[in-house]
């Protein structure tokens, strides 16, 4: 009987490793990323990196990416965090910007280490960190810089209690499910914050919702 395949855990990368070929140096690792992850406005290296700034807030930025878990980042004994991402400029020649709309459909989940699918569709973090790149002026446009960014956070029992079976948000529909709204230097606060409200109101899908708050 042939023996499982096992996973195979990504390694943290400094960059200065090299592509060679019989002892030969013909390139570095930092070289092909430069080659390869350079356009940060495209839609998918904007969500890794919103994923990454996060992290990077959350003081979880140490290990490495792992493609298709169940949810974005993990805290040690912490909440679990979804991250999305949208932004009003695109990589593309647009004719108006685009409609800010953000993902959150509840999903299958996977376990990376054992390759196995839970079924069940339902919304795995305990937060949910919407990343909106609002800078509107494409000569400057910077996606590196993070005062571009907004940041609004929800708890997620919060999204299954208005909008339980939706796929998708707009940012009105959004804004007016009362979501943190914060800066890079507020996130951290505004999640774990979000994440003690949850726990200390069980959710009381009673009261009344009126625009986003503001984190101190």
């Amino acid at each position: 009987m042939t023996q499982p395949l096992g996973a195979v855990p990504p390694r943290r990368r400094a960059g200065e490793e090299a592509l060679h070929w019989d002892g030969a140096v013909q390139g570095d690792l930092l070289g092909f990323w430069g080659w390869a992850y350079s356009g940060l406005a495209g839609n998918t290296l904007r969500g890794a990196l919103a994923e990454y700034i996060v992290a990077l807030a959350l003081g979880a930025a140490e290990g490495t990416r792992v493609d298709w878990d169940s949810v974005d980042i993990r805290l040690p004994g912490g909440p679990k965090v979804e991250v999305k991402s949208a932004a009003y400029l695109q990589e593309w020649a647009q004719s108006k910007p685009s409609a800010i709309s953000f993902s959150i459909a509840p999903a299958e989940g996977w376990d990376s280490v054992t390759g196995e699918v839970d079924p069940v569709r339902v919304r795995r973090a305990d937060v949910y960190v919407f990343c909106l790149l609002q800078h509107r002026d494409k000569r400057t446009l910077d996606p590196l810089d993070l005062t571009q960014w907004a940041f609004y956070v929800l708890p997620t029992d919060v999204l299954d209690a208005h909008v339980p079976h939706q796929r998708t948000i707009g940012l009105g529909p959004l804004l007016a499910l009362s979501p943190l709204c914060t800066g890079f230097p507020g996130l951290r606060a505004a999640v774990l914050g979000s994440v003690r409200e949850a726990l200390e109101t069980e959710a009381d899908v009673s009261r009344s919702v009126a625009g986003p708050r503001h984190a101190p």
